[in-house]
């Protein structure tokens, strides 16, 4: 009896956390004015993916296979959360980036400055647009994309030995 409410603890939580996530996402960027980067979009679709995969898990037959969806959904979360790492590395300088928006003007000989600048991103990868105490978003979606997948993972672990 606990480990079904254990699976439908983590199957909710596989639904709510990401759709949370994207609700504060996207709330910030159409109502709070912040334009997302190229990485920003990178930690999104990891989420879309497991709130597609948990919604699943609530209408597909077969225990095996929802758990299945759940356990997806709960690596989905983790995906975009280690994404979350790596931008907010980024962001705090830690280590470079490897896309186009976080790439400085160069100043060599022969370099087309007006190219340059009419090519730059508009918003930069390595610079954070909002932080509270000192944690960008990106730093936010890591944490709470790392420990909710960590929640799921040992909610179905639990369940599983139980059965």
């Amino acid at each position: 009896m606990g480990s079904d409410r254990n699976f439908r603890l983590a199957r909710w939580i596989a639904l709510l956390l990401p759709a949370a996530l994207m609700a504060g996402a996207l709330g910030s960027q159409y109502w709070g004015g912040l334009i997302p980067c190229e990485m920003c979009h990178w930690q999104r679709w990891p989420h879309y993916a497991a709130i597609i995969l948990a919604l699943l898990a609530f209408v597909v037959p077969g225990r095996a296979f929802r758990l299945l969806l759940v356990a997806l959904a709960a690596l989905a979360i983790a995906t975009s959360g280690a994404i979350g790492v790596f931008h907010a590395g980024v962001e705090y300088h830690w280590w470079n980036g490897i896309t186009a928006c976080t790439a400085s003007f160069t100043a060599t000989p022969g370099t087309n400055y007006m190219e340059q600048i009419m090519h730059a991103p508009w918003v930069r990868c390595d610079e954070a647009q909002w932080r509270l105490f000192g944690i960008s978003l990106a730093g936010y979606n890591a944490i709470f994309s790392l420990g909710g997948a960590a929640v799921i993972a040992a909610l179905l672990l639990k369940r599983r030995r139980r059965a």
